[in-house]
C-alpha cells in the first residue's frame, strides 16, 4: 500500500467504526436477553420503529435528545411485548420474534407513508472530535472523530461486560440462562430477570434504529435497516455471547459493508451487486463458524420457556 492510499484507508476505517454503531447497540442488547435464555428475532422490526420514531421526532421538534429518548421508549415497549409473548405466554420464541419483526416493518412503513410520505433529510448528530485524542495520527481520525451515538456504543461495550461478569445482576442473568430451576431455588425471580433483559434488549434495538436514522444517514425510508437486526442476532453467536466478541464482530461486519469503498480506493472494479451481497454472505459464514461457540458458550436454557415446578 502506497503512502498516497493511507488517507483513503483511514477514512474507510473511520466510516467502518461509525457504521458499526447500530450493530453494536442491537447486538449488546440482544446478548443480554439471550444470556437470560430468551432470543428475539424481532430486533430488526424494533430497529425500524426506533429509526422512524427518532427521525419523526427530529423532523417535528428538532430535538435529538427527545428523539433518542422516544426511540428507546418505543423499543422498550416492543421488548416488553416480546417478553410477554415468550415469558408469560411461553410461546415459541422464534415465531414470536418473526411476528414482532413483521409488525415493526409494517407499522413503520404505514406511519412513514401517513405522516411523512417522502424521504426528507433531518439535522442529526454532528461529529464531535475529542480534543487531543482526535489529533493522534491515523488512530485519532479512526476512533475519536465521531458523533455521540458512536462514542456511546463503544463505551457501552466494557460497561455491558462488567455488568454481566462482575455484578450480582449479571450473575443472576447468567444463572437464569444456564439453569433457571437452580436459580429459582436460590430465590432468583426467573420471570422478572427475563422480562428485564428482554425489555432492555428492545430498548437497545430502539436506540440502534435511532443511530441509523439520525446519526448515520439522517433520513428514514422503507425497510432502511436492510436486515441489520438479523445480522446483530448473528453477531451474538459469532461473538460467543461476549460483549467484546460482539464489538469485534460489529467492526468486522461494518467494514465488510464498506468493502465497495475499499475496492474503489485501490482501483478494483467489481459489480456493486456483488459487494452488496457481502454482508449477507458474511452472516452465513459467521453462523457456520459460530456452531462451535454455540455448543460451548450458549446459555443452556436459551429458547426454553420456564415454569416453576417443571423440569
Amino acid at each position: 500500500m502506497s503512502a498516497e492510499n493511507v488517507p483513503q484507508v483511514v477514512q474507510i476505517l473511520a466510516q467502518g467504526v461509525a457504521a458499526a454503531t447500530p450493530y453494536l447497540y442491537a447486538g449488546l442488547g440482544e446478548a443480554v436477553g439471550q444470556r437470560s435464555g430468551v432470543y428475539n428475532l424481532g430486533v430488526d422490526g424494533i430497529m425500524l420503529m426506533g429509526a422512524f420514531t427518532a427521525f419523526y421526532t427530529v423532523y417535528t421538534t428538532e430535538s435529538l435528545a427527545a428523539a433518542v429518548l422516544f426511540a428507546a421508549i418505543v423499543g422498550a415497549l416492543m421488548g416488553l411485548l416480546m417478553a410477554f409473548i415468550s415469558v408469560t405466554l411461553r410461546a415459541e420464541q422464534g415465531i414470536g420474534g418473526i411476528g414482532l419483526y413483521i409488525f415493526g416493518l409494517g407499522l413503520s412503513t404505514l406511519l412513514f407513508d401517513k405522516l411523512v410520505s417522502t424521504p426528507l433529510p433531518v439535522n442529526g448528530f454532528p461529529d464531535m472530535p475529542i480534543p487531543v485524542l482526535s489529533d493522534i495520527p491515523i488512530i485519532g481520525p479512526i476512533l475519536f472523530d465521531h458523533n455521540l451515538m458512536v462514542y456511546g456504543a463503544l463505551l457501552l461495550t466494557p460497561v455491558a461486560w462488567f455488568v454481566l461478569n462482575k455484578t450480582t445482576l449479571g450473575l443472576n442473568i447468567r444463572a437464569v440462562g444456564q439453569n433457571p430451576q437452580a436459580a429459582d431455588s436460590l430465590g432468583v425471580n426467573v420471570a422478572l430477570v427475563r422480562y428485564l433483559t428482554v425489555t432492555f434488549g428492545g430498548l437497545m434495538a430502539g436506540i440502534a434504529g435511532a443511530s441509523l436514522s439520525i446519526a448515520l444517514t439522517n433520513i428514514f425510508q422503507h425497510n432502511m435497516t436492510n436486515g441489520i437486526g438479523f445480522i446483530a442476532v448473528a453477531l451474538v453467536y459469532f461473538g460467543g455471547w461476549s460483549p467484546l466478541g460482539i464489538l469485534f464482530g460489529s467492526l468486522l461486519f461494518s467494514i465488510v459493508t464498506t468493502l465497495q469503498l475499499w475496492l474503489q480506493a485501490f482501483g478494483v472494479q467489481i459489480s456493486p451487486s456483488l459487494t452488496n451481497m457481502m454482508p449477507n454472505l458474511a452472516t452465513i459464514v459467521a453462523l457456520i463458524l459460530a456452531v462451535r461457540f454455540y455448543r460451548t458458550s450458549a446459555p443452556l436454557a436459551l429458547g426454553r420457556p420456564y415454569k416453576r415446578g417443571e423440569n
